[in-house]
């Protein structure tokens, strides 16, 4: 029987001539033995620059222990910053020090980059060189310079001296062929020395996508210029096109420089050629896929430096083949296209080098923050940012954390291998296509420059009025609630209903003149928006008052289009909506009311550098969550409470979204509780698990204390300030996925919301008919004392209780149901959940009918007082609201859930007041709960 033989594309990109270096480093990664192995997978060296070393420090314990005897010994940051950057060189360099050997110095290399303030400093730069290689002393080091116009002289006087040179943040071909003169003007000197040419390697990094970034976006902003189809198509067909061919034309330009009389010369004195390496490579644009840049890119004599994102989907499913040198006349055709239509290579090349010089400096002063504050910290003793008191639980929750590492969890979540949820064949791509949260903040943070110029763009703009539901809403809303709007930027609403009375509320508040309405859906097809937007358009009929945020290719995009709105974000179709907080659907808002988005894109880099798949599960702070969340469900702690400081107290309205939806499903789930008040400790059943998020500059809280005292599993998350938010998503992300994997389902689909759509739909269609809405049976709440402890009368030690109010959001809304969550969990000890139709039907919905069957349902109505029609419709805001609440009923029954219909009647006020009072009368004396006796 024949042996079936694993497809291996990195030992195949070897056998093509091509080497393959790692474009990361840090300690977790040469101390857990992941670097080594990547050596004998085939990789052969590692490149480093100061924005991954910045995440490397900022965004991991890694350093820790160092920094505290660093503290010690009192050295200064700036200082430090060099001693364990140095120090991780040398350890990368001895893990590679055997590919070295064996390829008698060809390969095998690890790169350090001067500081990157020194850009424009030869004799600086020169000097800095020096300092490193002496520091180093390894031979398999190379020093990365700048090639700047002041680099250039310092890459001629290092490689002169015999020092192995890694030419950096290279964009032009007319500056890459100034490098290789460079390069061939040290050897000369250094021939004519005498010194031994073939101690000498270098490598000149060409940078790639970033290209493809910024000519992009320049044939976006043409292609609205022209009213010709032809134009315009032709226009579209040359996205992403001017990476590869720039690069093609360099390496056509390489096999150039190296032949002929003058290389013949150095080449029989044993100097080596200079190889091109291809850097950025990984892809910015979710059009394009995620192996783009490293399968367009092979040839022989070349270097490819990776990033560990790309590495993973390499691994995974690249294909090889000799692509470098393969259809050069149509890339030089796409680069005189591009030059005739007005894109100026020179000019985008030129402000790329200045972009990069800027990035890299900024990454380094970042660093040199964050090195400084955190020896101030470990001055001042200050403790870890994650702390938890899981008491007799803890040996479990150590078992499952053992079982994680044991199944590779963290590296198989980073690879996205859709075994880590379901081995079937059939899920893996609907499975892989719903990852792409994983890498979406360095994907955003390549469009740092559009998110300023929308900002400054909005201001232009009072308000801003965002149409959407669930995953579209709920991290706007989170944004608005935490941030406000900085001075100048316009307010934001979030409307993520259909209760008229709150859609005539925004409508009062705003200038309609000044209003920007953003119609977000991935799908482009949520009843509710349409309608939002169906009813705006109808007010406003201006398409510079409007923008769109869905998925490419969907109803929404091509409803913007027909109606020329200002914006339209493509967002990653391989996101789904709860998981879309780092991507268009977040950030857009948060860029127009002033919110730093770019920082907070690096916060959640800092978290993923936190969580990457080297990273052991123990000190994972994503898959970590995700073993604790996942393994305290199994043992029926299965209530997550969230307790929030004051400061991002809305943070759990995006948490409990993600984990409701995300888990409850199968009969399975972890029940999210956002927003209950705060009880003593003898209220709480056994069913619980406590996350508190606080600020780090809270003062202690003395009831998380009493709870962690009283033997309640309790994690605290602490934030440094509000920004921290961008880590927090994706942490969250992470620990859901990672506890719907312990749970045993796909924590990426959602089987039972469009159950309620369709309910809705067919009670709707019974209004066009007849109408009139279909009757369900409902009691008043002054008389609901009966039917309330009935309900309640039903409930176990695993039930919750969960308020559904299809109502108005007012303050005496939110005083009610908060009193009415007390009265239960007080004398019950049930958790209680609370949302806002047809809210929550994006969220929480999905719990209520595909997990633990062990919901009380509270539904509670209103007559509206006022309505508006929706244009397009036969049917208004109202009756859709109705004939939601109705849909919702009827998917609940159909499943033999208890749930009990309350109406407040006409005056909602006095009904609250009514329901409160049934309530507490229903919980004075209640049964008591099924299982206990």
């Amino acid at each position: 029987m024949a042996t079936e033989i694993k497809h291996n594309p990195i030992k195949e990109l070897k056998q093509a001539g091509q080497s393959l270096w790692l474009d990361n480093i840090r300690r977790q990664l040469i101390s857990s033995g992941e670097l080594a192995r990547l050596r004998d997978e085939g990789l052969t060296g590692v490149t480093s620059n100061p924005t991954i070393f910045e995440k490397a420090v900022s965004g991991s314990t890694d350093y820790d222990e160092a920094m505290v005897q660093l503290v010690r010994e009192k050295v200064k940051p700036s200082q430090m910053l060099w001693d364990l950057m140095v120090e991780d060189i040398q350890a990368a360099a001895d893990v590679f020090r055997p590919v070295y050997d064996k390829t008698k110095g060809k390969d095998g290399f690890v790169s350090i980059e001067v500081s990157p303030t020194l850009a424009n400093n030869t004799r600086g730069t020169i000097a800095m060189a020096e300092d490193l290689r002496n520091r180093c002393k390894r031979p398999n080091v190379m020093v990365k310079i700048p090639a700047t116009k002041e680099g250039l002289p310092a890459i001629e006087d290092q490689i002169s001296k015999g020092h192995n040179i890694n030419i950096t943040l290279i964009f032009a071909v007319q500056r890459y062929d100034e490098v290789v003169e460079a390069y061939l003007r040290g050897l000369e000197k250094l021939h004519k020395k005498g010194g031994d040419l073939s101690k000498v390697a270098s490598v000149a990094s060409f940078f790639v996508s970033r290209v493809d970034s910024k000519v992009d976006k320049m044939l976006a902003a043409k292609i609205p210029q022209t009213d010709d189809p032809a134009q315009q198509r032709a226009l579209e067909q040359l996205f992403g096109k001017a990476a590869i061919a720039n690069s093609k034309v360099a390496y056509e330009h390489f096999n150039k420089l190296f032949s002929g009389a003058r290389w013949e010369t150095l080449r029989k004195a044993g100097a080596r050629t200079q190889r091109p390496l291809w850097a950025s490579t990984s892809t910015k644009d979710p059009r394009y896929p995620d192996t783009y840049y490293v399968e367009e890119l092979i040839g022989p004599d070349t270097v490819d430096t990776i990033p560990p994102a790309t590495l993973a989907a390499f691994r995974e499913h690249g294909e090889v083949r000799r692509s470098l040198d393969e259809n050069l006349d149509i890339a030089k055709r796409q680069l005189k296209l591009l030059a005739e239509i007005g894109v100026d290579l020179d000019q985008v090349t030129n402000e790329l080098e200045l972009e990069g010089v800027e990035s890299f400096t900024k990454s380094f002063e970042s660093l040199l923050e964050a090195l400084t504050r955190t020896s101030k910290d470990i001055k001042a003793g200050k403790g870890p940012r994650q702390w938890h008191s899981l008491g007799p639980l803890q040996p479990a929750v150590d078992q499952q954390v053992a079982k994680l590492q044991k199944a590779d969890a963290p590296r198989r979540l980073w690879a996205k291998d859709p075994t880590l949820w379901n081995a079937d064949p059939g899920k893996r791509d609907e499975l892989v296509n719903r990852l792409g949260w994983l890498n979406v903040a360095e994907k955003m943070l390549e469009q740092a420059p559009t998110f300023k110029q929308l900002a400054k763009d909005g201001r232009a703009y009072t308000d801003v009025v965002l149409l959407g539901m669930g995953g579209s809403s709920l991290c706007p809303d989170v944004l608005r609630n935490t941030f406000g709007a900085a001075k100048g930027h316009p307010k934001l609403h979030v409307l993520d209903t259909t209760d008229p009375a709150t859609i005539l509320s925004v409508r009062s508040k705003i200038t309609l003149k000044k209003t920007l309405f953003i119609v977000a859906s991935k799908s482009g097809e949520t009843t509710e928006t349409l309608s939002h937007f169906a009813y705006f358009w109808d007010l406003v009929k201006s398409r510079k008052q409007f923008a769109a945020i869905t998925d490419p290719g969907s109803g929404l995009e091509k409803l913007a289009k027909d109606h020329n709105f200002r914006w339209i974000f493509p967002n990653p179709p391989d996101i789904g909506g709860r998981y879309s907080a780092l991507s268009y659907f977040g950030l857009v808002p948060g860029a127009l009311i002033g919110v730093d988005v770019e920082e907070m894109l690096q916060r959640a880099m800092e978290m993923a550098a936190s969580c990457a798949d080297t990273v052991p599960v123990e000190t994972n702070p994503g898959v970590w969550l995700g073993a604790v969340m996942g393994e305290l469900a199994l043992k029926g702690r299965n209530k997550i409470t969230l307790i929030a400081s004051p400061k991002v107290a809305t943070f759990g309205y995006w948490v409990e979204q993600l984990i409701a939806e995300s888990t409850g499903k199968q009969g399975k789930g972890i029940v999210p509780v956002e927003g209950e008040p705060v009880g003593r400790p003898p209220v709480y059943g056994k069913d619980r698990f406590f996350v508190y998020i606080r600020m780090d500059s809270d003062a202690p809280n003395r009831a998380v204390t009493a709870l962690e005292k009283a033997g309640q599993p309790v994690v605290t998350l602490t934030l440094r300030d509000k920004l921290d938010l961008g880590g927090e998503f994706l942490r969250w992300e992470i620990a859901t996925a990672v506890a719907g994997s312990i749970l045993g389902i796909d924590p990426f689909d959602q089987p039972n919301v469009q159950e309620s759509k369709d309910n809705t739909k067919k009670v709707l269609a019974v209004f066009k008919s007849k109408g009139k809405l279909p009757p369900a049976e409902s009691t008043a709440a002054s008389k609901s004392k009966a039917g309330l402890k009935s309900l309640l009368g039903k409930a176990t030690r695993d039930s919750y209780f969960a308020i559904m109010a299809y109502t108005t959001r007012t303050a005496t809304s939110e005083a009610a149901i908060s009193a009415i969550r007390t009265a239960v969990r007080d004398n019950t000890k049930l958790a209680t959940t609370a949302g806002y139709g047809p809210r929550f039907l994006h969220s929480t919905g999905q719990l209520h009918k595909g997990g633990p069957k062990t919901g009380l349902f509270l539904q509670v109505v209103q007559q509206d007082s006022k309505d508006i029609p929706i244009p397009g419709q036969p049917y208004s805001f109202s009756i859709l609201k109705q004939a939601q609440s109705l849909g919702d009923l009827q998917s609940l029954t159909s499943r033999h859930l208890p749930v009990v219909r309350v109406t407040l009647g006409k005056e909602p006020g006095t009904g609250w007041k009514a329901l409160v009072a049934a309530v507490r009368g229903a919980t004075k004396s209640p049964s008591p709960l099924r299982g206990e006796g």
